[in-house]
């Protein structure tokens, strides 16, 4: 679930992306301090409540566009927005009919139903009852195996593997792969891609967020990144949702950062959020003040290198 702070973004907009992921570190930074103090900080809250409210809303205030809000259903078609490509694709090897031609970010209701999130969501929530994090965030890869465990990580198939079968069913994995399926190919659809030559890459996972204190750096999700820079074999990202903002969770917004402005995106149950990966997308989580956000993120490559299977029960 780490999300790496970066280091020399490329592009023409370096000089923005840096101050502004500058200022989410100065943001946790400051969060960090007030974690730190005891009675006189619980002194100077008391008598700065109003203030310290103010300055909570004004950084995350700094929204200029929804571009779907939870309420709205986006279906048939997606909605889509375009964005100029940045040069991070020419660091690396292209791919003709994959490495991207046209980029931007899309969201669509009409992907998958909320009756499948939900029954995606009681998968993860069953997986995350055998451990989780310490913190406020925690993963379970089918993939790899990767769950949370306290501030580590343990493979859920070896740790827990006399339980597994009670705990999955084969057509939890069956409906987990064709979700996948279906995600690869609305965005094939979008941007004019061949799916074919399109592989599903690491990490692809769930994830769980709440409110609880961060404890290590893998708890911190918050902070802007660019996935093409974090993860290198990143081309397109996608986010399905299994929660609603607003009555299972507040705060958890996705937020793209624009030179022009902050656009987000409110979570769904069922809606899937799409973009490609390179620095035209910048993007942060805002911390979840209340209640619990469910996800999955599904992310693909051009590079058949770095291409994983769809996970499997043992």
């Amino acid at each position: 679930m780490a999300l790496l702070r970066l280091r020399n973004p490329k592009g023409p907009n370096a000089a923005e992306i840096e101050r502004k992921i500058k200022r989410g570190n100065a943001l946790r930074q400051g969060s960090s301090w007030w974690g730190t103090r005891g009675l006189l900080v619980l002194l100077l809250v008391a008598l700065c409540a109003c203030a310290a409210a103010l300055w909570l809303t004004s950084v995350d205030s700094d929204i200029t566009e929804t571009l779907a809000s939870q309420r709205e259903l986006i279906s048939p078609q997606p909605r889509v927005y375009s964005v100029p490509c940045s040069e991070d694709y020419d660091n690396y090897k292209r791919y003709p009919g994959c490495t991207p031609q046209k980029c931007g970010r899309a969201v669509t209701d009409n992907v998958v139903t909320r009756e499948e999130a939900q029954v995606l969501r009681r998968l993860a929530e069953r997986g995350l009852a055998l451990a989780g994090s310490e913190g406020g965030a925690s993963i379970l890869d089918l993939h790899s195996g990767a769950l949370s465990m306290g501030k580590q990580f343990v493979n859920i198939y070896r740790y827990f593997w006399d339980q597994i079968k009670t705990v999955f069913t084969q057509e939890d994995f069956e409906l987990y792969r064709d979700v996948r399926g279906r995600i690869q190919t609305i965005i094939a659809k979008t941007f004019g891609l061949d799916p074919t030559l399109m592989y599903l890459t690491k990490p692809t996972f769930f994830s769980r967020i709440n409110s609880t204190e961060a404890q290590t750096q893998h708890d911190e999700y918050w902070h802007p990144h660019i996935d093409k820079v974090t993860y290198g074999s990143f081309d397109y990202t996608s986010l399905l949702y299994l929660t609603d903002y607003g009555s299972d969770f507040t705060g958890g917004r996705f937020v793209f950062m624009d030179q022009n402005g902050n656009r987000t995106v409110e979570p769904r149950a069922g809606r899937v959020s799409f973009f490609s990966s390179g620095s035209e997308n910048l993007h942060r989580v805002e911390k979840v003040t209340w209640g619990t956000r469910y996800a999955i993120t599904v992310s693909f490559t051009c590079d058949p290198a770095h291409a994983i299977s769809d996970p499997a029960l043992p």
